[in-house]
């Protein structure tokens, strides 16, 4: 009755999303007196699959399919489903990106699961088996029963800490049926030279308080001294001032960094609910009665095009640029 944990790769790499969802499974195992199998699609090589071993994996469970060689939700979902199955587990972590929320439900239904979604913290109690969860977009909390057999759960980006272990993990090869896809990959194109919104420690975000998309400047350099990543708020994106790649918020992308900095931002409930799980949050407004001095633990009243630059050679001092 292993926890079985779904770990994505990139162009065969693990990064820190895939070794936090095994940290936290190894403890959920703890707790249910079991152990931890990581499940790899795709083509890793060993060396790569031994690092999840380093986080708490007993067993890696590799399956290498030419069919699988292009995320498919519904592909992804049945190849979990099975090796659930084959190893009988009763836990199901996955992480809560894009490719959780595509795959997570469908597996909720093949399995006759319960879903327990965006779950930042262990589970409350394993009998019931009672999760901890943020709700209505971040403002309350709520404790959820999974009654059914099999629970799904899917764990917020940075939410937990990494928890290394001296595991040697073993590694199986797994033949499964995989169907062909039903959609075609015809041409792929990723982002390079930029850190990725989603895997940033670190944002700095603006909205409609930088009042034009020429005051920009200092944000970026703010950014770029941290070594973090650019974001900004719905109207924004919607003005045109920055791409809508950088959006977060409730219909934009949800974030979850050590530190965010909202330069600008009101903040907005929508906008909140987008970045309500990043540890630290500081605001920079020039009206104190913001919402989102609210949600901050650190807030500056002021002109944001004065205090930026001050910021911007604090930070240079401090990194010795």
């Amino acid at each position: 009755m292993s926890v079985l944990v779904y770990t994505e790769n990139w162009d065969g790499k693990f990064k820190k999303v895939s070794f936090e969802l095994i940290s936290y499974a190894s403890k959920v195992a703890e707790m249910l007196n079991t152990d931890v199998a990581a499940l790899s699609i795709g083509n890793v090589a060993n060396d790569e699959l031994q690092k999840l071993g380093g986080y708490g994996a007993s067993k890696i469970l590799s399956v290498e399919n030419d069919n699988a060689k292009v995320f498919d939700a519904q592909n992804y979902t049945g190849i979990i489903a099975q090796v659930a199955e084959k190893i009988g587990a009763k836990v199901i972590i996955i992480a809560n990106n894009n490719t959780g929320k595509a795959v997570a439900p469908r597996l909720s239904v093949k399995l006759k699961a319960a879903l327990g979604a965006s779950v930042s913290k262990l589970p409350l109690s394993v009998s019931p088996f009672t999760i901890y969860k943020r709700s209505f977009s971040g403002s309350a909390f709520s404790d959820v029963e999974l009654k059914t057999d099999i629970k799904i759960i899917t764990l917020a980006q940075n939410s937990f800490e990494l928890i290394e272990t001296a595991n040697n993990a073993t590694i199986e090869k797994v033949d499964i049926n995989v169907d062909a896809p039903k959609t075609e990959v015809i041409d792929v194109q990723k982002q390079t030279g930029k850190l990725l919104l989603t895997d940033a420690e670190i944002v700095v975000s603006g909205g409609r308080g930088m009042k034009s998309p020429d005051n920009w400047g200092p944000l970026v350099e703010l950014a770029e001294v941290l070594g973090g990543a650019t974001a900004c708020s719905r109207p924004v994106s919607d003005e045109g001032w920055r791409s809508h790649e950088e959006h977060t918020g409730q219909t934009g992308k949800i974030i979850a960094p050590n530190l965010y900095i909202a330069v600008g931002i009101s903040g907005a409930t929508q906008h909140i609910a987008g970045v309500s799980g990043s540890k630290y949050i500081v605001a920079i407004n020039n009206d104190k009665s913001a919402p989102i001095f609210e949600v901050a633990q650190y807030g500056i009243v002021g002109d944001a095009q004065k205090i930026l630059p001050q910021l911007v050679e604090a930070a240079k001092q401090v990194k010795g640029k």
